[in-house]
């Protein structure tokens, strides 16, 4: 066997696994392609080579079955025999890699010497070949030594420098060294990826790691021989960066990475010697070495001036490789660094180093691409130096806040947008790219000024305060819009009401020339971060609420101007009464224009509503006239056409923008910020008099009776409909009381004509809202039993095209059963059927219809004491929801809703206990359930710990997750880990 094995005979394997050989699978998969496999490269051919896009897809999946099989043993070697080209002898290297690295426990002992000889050959002899069928056997080779490591095959490592460094075989010296240096990087890079057991991974890991003293000298030897050519030089530097990523300490690869360091002078040696440096200082055992460390600041710092030269000539590739050295040594070590006091002035001097990194020259992402690599270093020294006693503090934040505040400077120069005339030819993407940089911007300053504190914003504002009234004509509005972007970074998330600048930045404001789009967003951006402040303040009001009025008209700064007067109308709605005349006509004058799209006017009605909600009754209503009656016209008007899809768009437009309004008009609210027996700081001017949203709804109703009518058919259009009424009824709660009959009566006929999961939301809410109140309960209790009959018979005639349907109904039934459990008493309902329905349910594959089933039965099964109809369904059909859930936990659900069955079944064991011994015992008795990999003893083990646990639900989730694992063939395996 050995002999067939060195001359790679195509019958090496024929012998080695004959139980395999000829399963069922494999051989009818295999007798497809019989031609194709007699002659060994007809299916290869196929794939490369044939035009016929179908041809390729059937060469592909039968090739992918052969790798698997058992023939593979038979047919790799002969693919990789010399007369092949190199893409058939490509697959033949990666059969050969499937089958070791998955199905090693098929490979008899014997016969791993065996072929380890085969692969040293093959690799031998395509150390001159082809490279990607070298990288591939070398890979192979790799796998085999890690499942043999340690103990089939010691000192593996220096086994394979040993071979690859005799003379022989008819190879020259430098082919056989690329191979070997192919060699030792896949084999780390192989153990990354491996599927080796967590227990086995400890042990080969640390087998590899003591073979690192086989590796070493061999790759210093090559670096630091002269005659070395370049491309042996950058494999070696390569080899360094996969051996590293081993957790090889740094003290051990300290004269390698030197080496490295030299290497960076070498154009062609550049790149790899960049990512062998930073993965070997970026490990995290890296850090214990301190004196190493030290050793290496110098060495950074001294590519200083090849960083200068690299920004100087444009050389973005070289300034990007140093910068990511010089960010791996400071992010990775700051704390370690920080703690050698006698060394500060090498530390301090890193830092500067990295930050002319961060503030290199050019405009991100177009010219340059380093920058924000350095972002998470300036957090990370932070943390470090505010994580200190005080006393060590304070020292390092004299040395280091006026580093900090020259970062400010540099990062909000980064934020500048280029000239006008570049910015316009930057592609889309560039544009969202840099976006995106200013908003990493804008959380780093929004973090320093957790170290910089007040000071911060002072300085921000003197620098503003001496732009603005400078006489200085070259100021560009960059600067401008940069400083005040700095201002909106931190006043979005730092409580500013205590600064004492910012009365100067809300009056500096205005006195800002407005000639740019940028500009004119971040203006509006910074507004609105201040709202919480204007609150407080409202004498300001008067100073920039006119600049977003008249933002509102143009089209450029619709998100800025909506999402700014938004804030505003929120935080300062009881300040708003002088000014809401103005706004409602800016506002209605932007909407009958149409100058802003679908989300903005929305966006802009919520504005509204949160304005109105803060006047009295009879002006809410006056207003309420004025702006909504345009579009009632409208409705009217698009009410009596034709349905077609213009205008359907235009009536959920509309339907949409008094949703909306609806929102957030809520005249019953008080400032959340007032003390539990303290009267409000602000709140609504008592009210009399009927909610004016309900009024208005009142006066709509037939109007949107008459839109249902049309379009009844149409989900979004009822969809649109219910939002309406849904969003007032979450805002008004009982407020909305007056409706309940009229809309429950409306709700019934659009559900029976044509039922929509949106009616069933809706019946929920006003279930969870008004099924308690003794006035509201018969029209509640009669729309809940009509939705219930009527669901049923879609039951009836098959529920699988209607999952939302299914699903809303199932969350009715829960909040129903939560809320108001009497509605199951009711002679109308048929408990029974709802119960059938509930067990239907569990079996659909929609995994949100699953969980609002479980959620139904979990509110059920508490109510068997007290609702003698679910007692009596329970008693009689329980046996066939526990059947449905163990059925799921068996393999016939998706395990992410296992959880949720697990509570099912806690909650039949603590309220029908007798009842689950007696069912569990028969139900599990069938044998192959509820799986044929489950035993006897399994299920029985399962059982008695169900049973046990009545007040643990965690314990319970445990239980069923191991036991579904059990049953899907999966437990203990890598996949269910992972999952």
């Amino acid at each position: 066997m050995k002999e067939e094995l060195k001359t790679g005979s195509t019958h090496s394997f024929s012998t080695l696994l004959p139980n395999l050989v000829g399963t069922d699978q494999s051989s009818s998969a295999l007798s497809k392609f019989k031609p194709a496999l007699e002659c060994r490269t007809g299916a290869l051919h196929q794939l490369y080579y044939d035009p016929n896009i179908e041809n390729k897809n059937l060469a592909q999946k039968w090739l992918m079955q052969a790798q698997v099989s058992p023939q593979a043993w038979q047919f790799c070697w002969a693919l990789l025999s010399p007369d092949k080209v190199p893409e058939i002898q490509y697959f033949g290297a990666s059969a050969l890699h499937t089958k070791i690295s998955r199905y090693w426990g098929d490979i008899p002992t014997e016969q791993y010497d065996s072929l380890k000889s085969q692969l040293f050959a093959q690799i031998a002899r395509f150390a001159s070949g082809s490279k990607i069928v070298l990288t591939r056997l070398c890979v192979a080779l790799a796998s085999l030594a890690l499942n043999m490591m340690p103990e089939a095959w010691p000192g593996a490592v220096t086994e394979m420098v040993r071979v690859f460094q005799e003379e022989g075989g008819g190879v020259d010296g430098r082919a056989r060294c690329l191979a070997l240096l192919e060699l030792l990087t896949v084999l780390p890079e192989e153990f990354q990826t491996s599927r080796l057991p967590q227990y086995r991974k400890g042990q080969v890991r640390g087998a590899l790691g003591s073979e690192w003293v086989a590796v070493s000298p061999l790759l210093q030897q090559l670096l630091r021989q002269a005659d070395s050519p370049g491309l042996v030089k950058a494999r070696v530097l390569k080899c360094l960066s996969s051996w590293v990523l081993l957790d090889v300490p740094l003290n051990e690869s300290e004269g390698l990475v030197e080496d490295c360091f030299t290497a960076l002078g070498d154009p062609e040696l550049f790149d790899a010697a960049v990512e062998a440096i930073v993965n070997a200082i970026s490990q995290p055992d890296s850090q214990r070495y301190v004196n190493t460390l030290l050793k290496l600041v110098p060495q950074v710092l001294q590519l200083q001036e090849q960083l200068r030269e690299a920004v100087q000539n444009g050389d973005m590739e070289t300034s990007h490789g140093i910068c990511r050295i010089a960010i791996a040594l400071g992010e990775n070590h700051s704390r370690a660094l920080l703690e050698q006091v006698e060394h500060w002035q090498g530390f301090l001097a890193l830092v500067n180093m990295i930050m002319f990194c961060t503030g290199i020259p050019g405009h991100y992402p177009v010219n340059e691409t380093t920058s924000s690599l350095t972002l998470t270093f300036w957090y990370t020294l932070q943390d470090d130096i505010m994580s200190f006693e005080a006393e060590k503090q304070a020292v390092y934040l004299q040395v280091y806040r006026p580093v900090y505040f020259q970062l400010v400077d540099v990062l909000l120069h980064k934020a500048q947008f280029p000239a006008d005339e570049e910015y316009a030819s930057w592609s889309s993407d560039e544009k969202e790219q840099f976006r995106i940089y200013r908003v990493d911007i804008s959380d780093t300053l929004m973090y320093v000024y957790e170290m910089l504190g007040a000071e911060l914003l002072s300085n921000l504002y003197d620098k503003l305060g001496r732009l603005l009234t400078s006489s200085d004509q070259s100021t560009s509005w960059q600067h401008t819009e940069a400083l005040l972007y700095g201002f909106q970074s931190i006043a979005e998330t730092i409580d500013v009401n205590y600064s004492d600048v910012i009365p100067g930045l809300i009056g500096l404001i205005p006195r800002i020339s407005i000639t740019n789009v940028q500009l004119a967003d971040t203006v509006m951006f910074t507004i609105g971060a201040l709202a919480e402040w204007l609150a407080d303040h409202p004498v300001m009001l008067s100073s920039v609420l006119p600049l977003v009025l008249q933002a509102l008209g143009n089209p450029d700064l619709s998100i800025s101007s909506v999402s700014t007067l938004k804030k505003i109308c929120r935080e300062c709605k009881y300040d708003l009464p002088p000014y809401a005349t103005n706004i409602v006509a800016v506002s209605q004058e932007v909407l009958i224009k149409q100058i802003h799209k679908t989300s903005q006017c929305m966006w802009l009605m919520q504005a509204l509503g949160f304005l109105l909600s803060a006047l009295p009754v009879e002006e809410i209503l006056r207003n309420l006239h004025s702006l909504i009656t345009p579009y009632i016209q409208q409705l009217e008007k698009l009410s009596e056409e034709t349905p077609n899809p213009s205008n359907k768009l235009a009536i959920i437009h509309i339907l949409g923008l008094l949703s909306n309004l609806f929102t957030t008009l809520d005249i019953t609210k008080q400032d959340e910020e007032s003390g539990d027996n303290q009267p409000p700081v602000k709140s609504a001017p008592p009210q009399t008099g009927p909610n004016p949203v309900v009024v208005v709804l009142q006066q709509v109703f037939a109007l949107i009776q008459n839109v249902l009518s049309k379009w009844l058919n149409d989900s979004q259009v009822v969809e649109a409909v219910c939002a309406i009424f849904e969003k007032s009824v979450k805002t008004l709660l009982h407020e909305f009381a007056p409706m309940v009959s009229q809309l429950s009566e409306m709700l019934g006929q659009m559900y029976s004509t044509i039922p929509q999961a949106s009616a069933l939301d809706l019946t929920r809410q006003m279930v969870h809202i008004f099924a308690s109140e003794t006035d509201h309960f018969p029209p509640i209790r009669a729309l809940f039993e009509l939705v219930t009959s009527v669901t049923l018979s879609i039951f009836q005639q098959g529920p699988r095209d209607h999952p939302d349907i299914v699903d809303s109904f199932m969350q009715l039934q829960a909040q129903a059963l939560k809320r108001k459990p009497d509605l199951f008493l009711s002679e109308n309902l048929d408990v029974k059927a709802v119960f059938h329905c509930g067990v239907l349910s569990l079996k659909f594959p929609e995994a949100p219809t699953v969980k609002s089933t479980c959620l139904f039965f979990t509110e059920l099964l508490p109510h068997c004491a007290d609702v003698p109809p679910v007692a009596q369904v329970v008693q009689e059909d329980g046996k066939l929801l526990l059947q449905a859930v163990l059925e799921a936990i068996g393999g016939q659900s998706s395990r992410s809703v296992m959880d949720q069955f697990a509570e099912v079944l806690f909650s039949l064991n603590k309220h029908c206990f007798s009842l689950l011994t007696v069912w569990l015992k028969e139900a599990l008795q069938s044998p192959g359930f509820p799986s044929t990999r489950v035993s006897e003893e399994q299920k029985d083990t399962f059982s008695q710990q169900v049973l046990r646990e009545r007040v643990n639900k965690r314990r319970v989730k445990d239980i069923v997750k191991e036991f579904t694992l059990m049953c899907r063939g999966l437990h203990g395996t890598e996949y269910a880990a992972d999952y």
